[in-house]
């Protein structure tokens, strides 16, 4: 108990009330990443504010399920909880990020192989339906909750205890290790998670207007594109000059019938 008091935050620092304001705050400064993910798409791609709250609404769940099943496995030992917090945040950065990019491959084959379109993460219907919202949160988390589970299991390797002790020793101040564990680490690490998985489960950019021309579908700006290339296709200038000869030609025979005809009689 001296030592753990000496070195690393004591039980219950996770939720106490600088444990919480540093997660609030956390959790402010994350998801705004996701804000400004939006302003950075295209503006012909970027996508209307509902449908940007659907798709990281369900980012917003699954990282608070995470957060607070880390939370509690990192409070129930003996040991010091910002460290088995840290090792838990990392492992689900690194392993769980490639089980939660695997499990959104293969529920997104199943959907579309059983046609439940509803269920393709980032299609909600059109208009948007929030029942479509709700269907994809369930199975999203449920993804993130086979993820923790592994992940859990991972932990049960007896090198991380090890790992646990010496990783966050050399720092003296309890306050500072919870700074670092719950704010500084977890920022800069979900900040490029969330703009991962954002690019992950959102709606792929299609375009919708399309036109039925001769039994094919084309887009505006296929059809436009191909309206360029007739204009500036060299048949258009081949015709333009044969007429320009023609025309030509019926002046020339025409001057020649102007012109008057002299015979010579011997």
């Amino acid at each position: 108990a001296a030592s753990r008091s000496a070195h690393g935050c004591g039980s219950g620092a996770l939720l106490g009330r600088f444990g919480v304001l540093l997660q609030a705050l956390l959790a402010l400064c994350a998801f705004s990443t996701l804000m400004l993910k939006r302003f950075k798409e295209p503006k012909e791609e970027r996508r209307p504010w509902r449908i940007w709250f659907f798709d990281t609404s369900k980012q917003a769940i699954g990282a608070l399920f995470i957060h607070f099943a880390n939370v509690f496995l990192s409070d129930i030992t003996e040991e010091d909880p910002c460290s088995l917090y840290l090792i838990n945040f990392i492992l689900d950065a690194t392993l769980g990020m490639l089980l939660i990019w695997l499990g959104v491959k293969v529920v997104s084959w199943t959907v579309q192989r059983w046609k439940y379109t509803h269920l393709v993460f980032g299609e909600y219907g059109e208009p948007p339906q929030a029942a479509a919202w709700i269907g994809q949160c369930v199975l999203y988390l449920l993804i993130v909750a086979v993820e923790k589970i592994l992940i859990s299991f991972v932990l049960l390797i007896p090198c991380w205890t090890k790992l646990q002790q010496i990783l966050l020793s050399y720092i003296p101040n309890p306050q500072l290790e919870l700074v670092l564990v719950m704010f500084v680490v977890p920022f800069i690490v979900n900040a490029i998670m969330f703009w991962v998985v954002d690019s992950l489960i959102m709606r792929k950019y299609k375009q919708k207007d399309t036109l039925v021309i001769n039994g094919s579908t084309e887009t505006p700006r296929a059809r436009r594109s191909e309206e360029s290339r007739v204009l500036l296709s060299p048949d258009m200038d081949f015709d333009q000059s044969e007429s320009d000869q023609d025309i030509s030609g019926l002046q020339g025979t025409n001057q020649k019938m102007k012109q008057p005809s002299y015979h010579v009689v011997i």
